[in-house]
């Protein structure tokens, strides 16, 4: 599908510089590699000839770029109840459910939350992973955002790697933590199990702040903000610090249970089948107008219900 074509002159600021460079100051709406392709493709023409990405230009030149999106999602739309938080010609923002998988993969190729917004939204098909920004693990609950054109991924793209989305997450951890903090430790591949994360030396950088909402007598609830993005952070800085999520079945130790717990909080503790994680809060610049945006989805049914335990066991 063609996007709308554009067209600029070079300015002289910009002489000197290969094409590819120019390009990208000249529609920051797109990322470097993309510009690059549509270069190779013929889809950018200096002064009517088309040029290779690494000719020099002059400056004053005519620049006339033609777009085209390129199918690069292959998923299968299948309808789908998303529940949306925020809906606009630019931006999704999902409240995604526990048990929801983000993307198709090896041993799910159906029913993940890509297909259902290739559903909703079909022009998502051209756009790098459905248009979603970031994800959830299948089991953490919360807020996901969803772009709609290529400048919306573009802008959301660079905005996190820049650290100007903010995230924050509501978790339940077990121990009880004193006060608030910051982890600062790098997170790759584990040594010996490639399906987990751990805190290595060579990992990459990895910052988690968080801060104690409540206290329990085994337990404690924290709010926690995302500084960088890697996989399973919280989960692992927290069982890093043996204060792992009540129910990560992967990361988490035995289940904290405190002496003379009542029955009713032992089943919830129990119960509770899946990490304490909720992304509750996203705030950030709207791809489109630059206007600041935040979005809350509230706690789900299952991590009020364990709060409430908790709070009951401490009346």
């Amino acid at each position: 599908m063609a996007l709308d074509k554009d067209i600029k002159t070079v300015p002289d600021s910009l002489a000197g510089l290969r094409l590819d460079q120019a390009l990208a100051k000249m529609f920051p709406d797109y990322s470097r590699s993309r510009l690059k392709a549509w270069v190779l493709d013929g889809a950018v023409l200096v002064d009517g000839e088309a040029m290779r990405p690494r000719d020099r230009i002059d400056g004053g030149e005519e620049v006339e770029l033609n777009p085209v999106a390129e199918t690069v999602v292959e998923s299968k739309p299948e309808p789908m109840r998303l529940d949306l938080i925020h809906e606009d010609e630019s931006l999704l923002v999902i409240n995604k459910p526990a048990g929801l998988v983000v993307h198709p993969g090896a041993g799910n190729p159906y029913g993940t939350l890509m297909n259902g917004l290739l559903h909703h939204a079909p022009e998502l098909a051209e756009l790098p992973r459905a248009g979603i920004v970031h994800r959830l693990d299948k089991e953490t609950t919360g807020l996901l955002l969803v772009a709609r054109t290529l400048q919306s991924h573009t802008a959301l793209v660079r905005a996190l790697a820049e650290r100007e989305i903010s995230r924050r997450y509501t978790a339940v951890c077990q121990g009880v933590l004193t006060g608030g903090g910051t982890i600062d430790a790098p997170i790759g591949r584990h040594p010996v199990d490639r399906t987990r994360m751990s805190v290595v030396d060579d990992g990459k950088p990895a910052v988690t702040h968080y801060t104690v909402v409540e206290r329990f007598r085994a337990h404690t609830h924290v709010d926690v903000a995302l500084e960088t993005g890697r996989t399973h952070q919280i989960r692992v800085h927290f069982a890093w610090r043996r204060h792992a999520l009540v129910g990560d079945s992967v990361y988490g130790g035995r289940l904290a249970l405190p002496g003379g717990a009542s029955e009713g909080l032992v089943e919830s503790l129990r119960g509770f089948r899946r990490q304490a994680l909720h992304a509750r809060e996203l705030s950030l610049a709207h791809p489109a107008s630059g206007v600041q945006c935040r979005f809350e989805a509230p706690l789900p049914a299952d991590l009020e219900a364990l709060l409430a335990a908790l709070r009951e066991d401490v009346a």
